[in-house]
């Protein structure tokens, strides 16, 4: 009898593990989708007959609609179950992938986007809120980091393979093969993911839950935290998702393959970061410190970035006109470990908030990184249209600095 109880454990435990991992494909999916500018940016651009920084501020849209959809998308996760909305946010990740594959000018392109943002925006809560309802915290810890590392590969299938498939086939091609991944996925979902019954866990609107989580977001024990979760993600994928490309490109003379490699190379560190990231921090101990430490060292090695341009300071003082792509190969990978303590931010607000609020003060951080993702993304583009890339990165450094200052000063060293 017993080793029948086995067999049913031990069928359950890999059915779950099956249905995880299918859902967590849709996340790859989500950073797939929202890094191909990176990489074809240019060539949209001419496409479209519009100036490349233009074309990028338009590229938040898809973050803003991300950002807006988190609260609303998670209320239908309780209402309706896992299963349905991440079918139904797969179905509408297709249709947003061919309408950006089909768009013939600015307008279309940012309805695809539009459509992409919002589809997406529950593609890593949905394997979330299944591990949460499913296992243990010690098991839930474990996976959470695994369905990220998943997700994450979404970012290297958009370096090297994207720079290779849109060298021989164009830029639409990325899309064409995002939305027949979406489809896959779809009926991965399908099979793989129990449908359960929806637990109603909170019958309030969704309007009524956005303003208890912007409550949350502007009050003082979260303040420091809001504002570095605003910088830090936004760093992370504005440089990783739209302008890493044109600066080995247009700036270090890279080939769109050999940009490819070395956003691999970065997007490598972001996977490893977190991991590394959490060893440390069970190591250490002075959380605060350790998230405060390396965003500002993030900071600075974007700032030795942008000044390695040609003629900039770092050039001028290794007496070269330009800092060779093997620099900034050396500080993609830094700036992709520096930042990767922004989970850290999540376990920072539980210990700031009520057991009976930590959701929804989770929300506000989740928000806050795409929010702040959408705002840094439009401001670039505008930045880079008057000053050019190296002033883009200047920027950002300049940005998360702000942030770390406003976390130091709302945070308290017991944090």
């Amino acid at each position: 009898m017993s080793a029948v109880a086995n067999d049913d454990a031990d069928h359950g435990t890999s059915a779950l593990i099956f249905a995880l991992v299918a859902l967590a494909c849709g996340h790859m999916l989500s950073t797939l989708l929202r890094t191909i500018p990176a990489l074809s940016l240019d060539l949209m651009a001419a496409d479209f007959h519009v100036q490349p920084q233009a074309l990028a501020s338009l590229t938040s849209v898809y973050h803003f609609a991300f950002a807006a959809s988190q609260i609303p998308v998670g209320a239908a996760m309780d209402r309706f179950g896992v299963r349905p909305v991440s079918l139904s946010l797969l179905a509408g990740t297709v249709i947003g992938a061919i309408a950006s594959g089909f768009a013939t000018g600015p307008s279309s392109f940012a309805f695809g986007q539009l459509l992409l943002g919002i589809a997406t925006s529950g593609m890593l809560m949905c394997p979330m809120t299944l591990a949460a309802k499913q296992m243990s915290a010690a098991r839930f810890g474990l996976w959470s980091g695994a369905i990220l590392s998943i997700g994450n590969i979404g970012m290297l299938l958009s370096s090297s393979p994207l720079a290779f498939v849109v060298d021989t086939y164009g830029w639409r091609a990325g899309f064409w093969i995002a939305a027949a991944g979406g489809i896959a996925v779809a009926l991965a979902v399908f099979v793989l993911v129990p449908n359960q019954p929806a637990e109603h866990k909170d019958d309030a609107s969704p309007l009524s839950q956005m303003i208890e989580v912007l409550r949350l977001g502007f009050s003082r024990p979260l303040r420091g935290l809001i504002a570095l979760a605003l910088v830090s993600l936004a760093t992370s994928l504005v440089l990783r998702g739209l302008w890493g490309g044109p600066w080995l490109m247009q700036v270090k003379g890279l080939s769109r393959v050999e940009a490819g490699n070395q956003l691999g190379a970065y997007t490598l560190a972001m996977i490893a970061g977190p991991l590394l990231m959490g060893m440390v921090d069970r190591k250490v101990g002075h959380r605060r410190e350790l998230v405060a430490g390396t965003h500002t060292l993030a900071a600075l090695l974007v700032v030795a970035m942008a000044l390695g341009a040609p003629h900039y300071a770092v050039a001028w003082l290794f007496g070269v006109e330009v800092m060779p792509p093997q620099y900034d190969l050396v500080l993609f990978v830094l700036i992709g470990l520096a930042t990767s303590a922004q989970p850290l931010l999540f376990g920072m607000c539980r210990q700031l908030v009520d057991a009976q609020v930590a959701g929804k003060a989770l929300a506000a951080v989740n928000l806050a990184f795409f929010l702040g993702t959408a705002l840094m993304q439009s401001m670039s583009g505008a930045v880079a249209a008057v000053a050019g890339l190296p002033a883009v990165l200047l920027f950002m450094a300049a940005m998360l600095l702000v942030g770390v200052t406003i976390f130091l000063t709302y945070t308290s060293a017991s944090s």
